[in-house]
């Protein structure tokens, strides 16, 4: 599983239930329905990975996150989750806003464009990186909105949203919050939003 999926199903509480939205092919909603007993739905552009989730016997549409969103019914599930899809929405904020109507708590991950790899690849080539995480040249990948950590968190201060708990990850491994901008290749945040 990749660490940043590891890292929401440590954290969900069991019993819950998810929308996965940009599911993939659905290895954590399998997961958490497995292990953790969770009542899992997803939403996937990808018609492959939606016959992969239905291979599984997990409970996905076909559906795009910039607009099919706003047909799912306020607080209607106990996370949200939106993993590695954040940067391909159109408007990532307006995501947002619809994790937190439909969730009463969300999970976004997302990579961190703010990387010193990434940032020594700009640099000293002056080209947009490729490397294991982002692992496509600028024109094939789905990334149309180069996030960082501290833009993500400003964000979400302007916001008014709480941030509940937030990963930092290198590789596999995690990292500090301290300079989490600079070191963290991928970060995940819990968030949830008075009512």
């Amino acid at each position: 599983m990749r660490p940043d999926l590891a890292v929401i199903a440590r954290n969900v509480a069991p019993g819950s239930s998810l929308l996965d939205i940009g599911c993939g092919d659905g290895t954590l909603m399998a997961a958490l329905r497995d292990e953790k007993q969770c009542d899992t739905r997803g939403m996937e552009i990808d018609p492959a990975n939606v016959g992969a989730c239905v291979a599984r016997g997990l409970s996905v549409i076909q559906g795009d996150a910039d607009k099919d969103l706003v047909f799912y019914p306020d607080k209607s599930v106990d996370y949200a989750i939106l993993s590695q899809t954040l940067q391909t929405t159109m408007r990532p904020d307006l995501a947002l806003e619809e994790l937190l109507r439909i969730g009463r708590k969300a999970f976004v991950s997302f990579p961190n464009f703010a990387h010193w790899r990434v940032r020594l690849s700009l640099l000293w080539r002056g080209r947009m990186p490729v490397t294991r995480l982002l692992p496509v040249l600028w024109y094939e990948t789905p990334n149309i909105h180069h996030l960082t950590i501290d833009d993500f968190r400003a964000l979400v201060k302007e916001r008014g949203i709480t941030v509940e708990g937030s990963w930092f990850l290198s590789g596999d491994k995690r990292c500090s919050q301290a300079a989490a901008n600079y070191f963290a290749e991928h970060a995940v945040f819990l968030l949830s939003r008075d009512s």
